[in-house]
């Protein structure tokens, strides 16, 4: 008898390994993941905390009270918004109800790792359009295009890249993909990008019925432990959404916590000046010791380290360890010299430079 087996596409599937400490007592000082530094709101803790005396009730199945909230904060309709267990149950749900095995979808060479993943979870395939220098190329994109592509993703700002592409190629790329195509803008980092020529994408979403716009209460919000993320997009595609996902995906803490969340503009305000003293700091003292840093607009920074046949990057790694000290390596992405740093607090900042300058000279 045959083994029960998943389809092949779901064998390509690498389960998801961030790094962790080992349990030896110390204090890590973790720059491995992109949470923020800074933590939550007092007023999203003080939600949580009166949410903790409700657990024993089922939240809001239509989640009304948070998309109202959002709608509010972004001036959106609230019957065009779904929330989800984070933005990555979204992509799946995306690509599970308008993708599956026949099909393509779209992304590109470095794009956030989670759009491989969903995409090989329906059996579909992945078209992967080539970058320039870790940008994102427009015209790869829509040259990759067919009347196939069910699904382009676009992660603009990206992860693990920290580049962006401007509202006018967005723009560009949607004019130039298939009418049939779901555009999904996963603008996860937005928050930390306030360029001119930059947009997550609402008024994209406000004009046509084939774009999805994806953001997280993880980033700028601090709340990547109760895994809260929400979609903006035709009523067609938050429909179809709303009809595969659990009734109960985002539980009660989640929903009041962020709703609660969405009303502290100077938590927000904190955190953005936090990143925008710390980001170019730590940029200059990595070029400094001898890394090259490309240019981010996120709460990270992608740095390659120098090639020298004495010293590999995983020495790197180890070293930062043994100074209590994680980051995370990106080979996934194809980048195996390379390393993503998440800004921290001004010692942890300061911790990681001093530990680099020690094994890089």
């Amino acid at each position: 008898m045959d083994l029960l087996s998943p389809r092949p596409s779901v064998g390509q599937i690498k389960p998801y390994r961030p790094a962790r400490p080992p349990r030896d007592g110390r204090r890590w000082i973790d720059l491995s993941l992109t949470h923020n530094p800074l933590g939550p709101s007092p007023l999203a803790l003080d939600a949580y905390c009166e949410a903790a005396t409700r657990i024993h009730c089922y939240p809001d199945w239509d989640q009304e009270p948070l998309r109202h909230a959002i709608a509010r904060r972004h001036s959106i309709d609230a019957d065009r918004i779904v929330c989800t267990a984070g933005s990555e149950e979204l992509i799946h749900l995306v690509a599970q109800a308008f993708a599956g095995p026949g099909d393509e979808v779209l992304c590109h060479e470095r794009g956030y790792r989670g759009f491989l993943k969903a995409i090989r979870a329906t059996g579909a395939t992945a078209v992967v359009a080539a970058e320039r220098d870790m940008v994102v190329d427009v015209e790869a994109m829509i040259d990759r295009a067919s009347e196939r592509t069910k699904i382009c993703f676009l992660a603009n700002p990206n992860n693990p890249t920290g580049t962006y592409i401007p509202a006018e190629a967005v723009q560009r790329l949607r004019a130039g993909l298939p009418s049939n195509t779901l555009l999904v803008l996963d603008s996860a980092y937005a928050d930390y990008c306030r360029l001119p020529d930059y947009s997550d994408g609402t008024e994209i979403v406000e004009n046509s019925d084939n774009v999805l716009l994806i953001r997280t209460f993880s980033k700028m919000h601090g709340l990547a432990g109760l895994r809260v993320g929400w979609g903006y997009g035709p009523a067609t595609v938050i429909e179809a959404v709303n009809a595969i996902r659990g009734a109960f995906n985002v539980s009660l803490p989640a929903q009041l916590t962020a709703a609660a969340a969405l009303s502290d503009a100077e938590h927000e305000e904190a955190t953005f000046a936090h990143n925008a003293q710390w980001l170019p700091w730590l940029s200059r003292e990595l070029e400094r010791v001898g890394l090259r840093v490309y240019p981010s607009v996120c709460n990270f920074v992608l740095a390659r380290v120098p090639t020298d046949p004495s010293l590999g990057i995983q020495a790197v790694i180890d070293h930062l360890a043994r100074r209590g000290i994680l980051v995370k390596p990106v080979t996934e992405y194809g980048l195996s010299d390379c390393l993503r740093i998440t800004i921290g607090r001004e010692e942890e900042n300061k911790a990681l430079v001093a530990a680099l300058a020690e094994i890089l000279g």
